[in-house]
């Protein structure tokens, strides 16, 4: 589990694509992986990834195919940045909301408007993932716990302050860009028991 508080902002090492997924290396001097074992989770733009190798500022983990078609991790380059968070431990405290890391799909930024020092993005979703979108409920865009302003059919908005803009990588996403999503967790699982009563 995560918070969607982002704890460092990282790059593509190197990345390769091969016919059942992709092996990915990251990098960061900006993460503390003196805590990271081989097999704990690492979050990577919002996706729960395993760390198979670590080193002092990087680690590699190997993409399922699956993650590749509903992250966009596999659109990514060499270079590009990402936002990183380690798992959530027991005796941690929760900031954001909680994030299982299991992306539900893609949305894209279809307007950036600066609001005093702030900036509102407005993000376009799948159709399948509007009923789980709330006004002033918590949504995760590339792994960064938000709230949601508003709704309106299959566009929600949300308005990021400085600091999160400069300690991720919200301040470089542009119109046009894809990103990951992660609906609220207790909204899936109220659905499922809603649904097989």
């Amino acid at each position: 589990m995560f918070t969607g508080i982002i704890q460092a902002v990282g790059q593509i090492k190197n990345k390769i694509i091969h016919d059942k997924g992709a092996v990915f290396a990251f990098v960061s001097s900006d993460l503390d992986f003196s805590s990271v074992a081989i097999g704990d989770s690492i979050a990577v733009n919002g996706v729960c990834l395993t760390a198979i190798e670590i080193e002092s500022d990087s680690f590699i983990a190997d993409v399922s195919q699956e993650t590749l078609n509903c992250a966009n991790l596999g659109s990514l380059s060499i270079g590009d940045r990402i936002n990183l968070e380690k798992a959530l431990r027991l005796n941690q405290g929760i900031d954001g909301h909680l994030v299982s890391g299991h992306v539900d799909g893609q949305g894209e930024v279809v307007d950036k408007a600066s609001e005093g020092e702030s900036v509102r993005f407005k993000i376009s979703v799948p159709p399948s993932l509007v009923k789980y979108i709330a006004k002033k409920g918590s949504i995760t865009l590339n792994g960064v716990s938000l709230t949601v302003n508003s709704i309106e059919k299959n566009v929600f908005d949300v308005n990021v302050v400085p600091h999160t803009l400069i300690a991720t990588t919200m301040g470089q996403l542009n119109t046009g860009d894809i990103v990951n999503l992660e609906v609220d967790i207790i909204a899936r699982h109220l659905e499922q028991l809603i649904n097989n009563k």
